[in-house]
């Protein structure tokens, strides 16, 4: 490759315009790279160096849309740790500049400019803030998919539900606006996962159930361990046994001692599997009953 060519690549970190690397080179040289494979077209007049990679690609957006764009929706989502960032490249800009090209979902909205709307910055490229990206990826997302990002996010303590809630406020037209809305809620009263929403909505609910607190800090040995699903009148939890999280022995062992701990502090933990949650609700919420009962009789 013609050396002030690849320099150039180095300096703009594999991504160049065809404008800028005549700027440097003879239209030969530049061609030459173009048939060779040197030089790959991402977009109209912009080139990267292959093999692409997500950064290139993401780059090369940008650069296409004229330095007037901020990488968001799904493409956010992947560069704030939460997808896969298969797929193409969306970004988001004003109306007063037509892009398109294969590869690249171009999202509109009215006014917008960088420098006034809030951007952040992941891999050195511009991003939507986190709360955006959740928000605007929802309609994009199916089944689950679409809320183990939100889920994710709050219970790891990335961003809180009611920063959420206010990105949401500023997409009034939101495709099912409500079921985030309510997810947001769920998460506010302190459902951690998917299965611990399936006992709030169909479980620990109706008029003979007690207020249960969720997710309740306890110190036991100097480390903080939280309370899936508490009646702290009854000093009973109940915990959420998900698929994924409690099937080694090591698992098996660490709970049993967990337990042990608990019941020292006048706890009885009473476990439910994922299986009896969502497929016999109505038996576990007869169990939790019968349980409550006996432990108000017996105090």
């Amino acid at each position: 490759m013609n050396p002030e060519l690849d320099q150039l690549l180095r300096h703009q970190l594999g991504v160049i315009t065809r404008a800028a690397a005549m700027a440097v080179a003879p239209l030969s040289q530049v061609d030459y790279a173009i048939r060779a494979g040197h030089l790959v077209r991402v977009h109209r007049g912009v080139y990267a160096r292959p093999p692409l990679t997500p950064y290139s690609r993401r780059r090369a957006a940008l650069i296409y849309c004229g330095g007037r764009a901020v990488l968001s929706h799904l493409t956010a989502l992947a560069l704030w740790g939460l997808g896969d960032g298969d797929g193409p490249v969306h970004v988001t800009m004003g109306t007063e500049r037509p892009a398109t090209g294969a590869g690249l979902v171009v999202h509109r909205h009215e006014g917008f400019a960088l420098g006034v709307e809030p951007v952040r910055y992941r891999e050195g490229l511009p991003v939507t803030p986190l709360e955006l990206a959740l928000v605007d990826s929802w309609p994009l997302l199916a089944g689950e998919r679409r809320r183990e990002p939100v889920i994710r996010a709050v219970t790891g303590r990335r961003t809180t539900a009611k920063r959420v809630r206010k990105a949401l406020d500023a997409r009034p037209r939101l495709v099912d606006r409500q079921s985030l809305a309510r997810l947001l809620f769920l998460l506010e009263v302190g459902c951690h996962s998917p299965l611990e929403i399936w006992g709030y909505e169909h479980v620990f609910c109706g008029p003979d159930m007690p207020e249960f607190r969720r997710q309740v800090p306890v110190r036991l040995d100097g480390r903080l361990v939280y309370l899936d699903v508490f009646a702290e009148e009854e000093k009973v939890n109940f915990e959420l046994d998900g698929r994924d999280g409690h099937v080694t022995r090591a698992d098996r062992e660490r709970d049993l001692r967990r337990d042990a701990a608990l019941a020292a502090h006048g706890i009885l933990v009473v476990r439910f599997t994922h299986y009896r949650l969502t497929h016999e609700p109505e038996a576990v919420r007869r169990e939790i009953l019968a349980i409550l009962t006996a432990r108000r009789i017996s105090c």
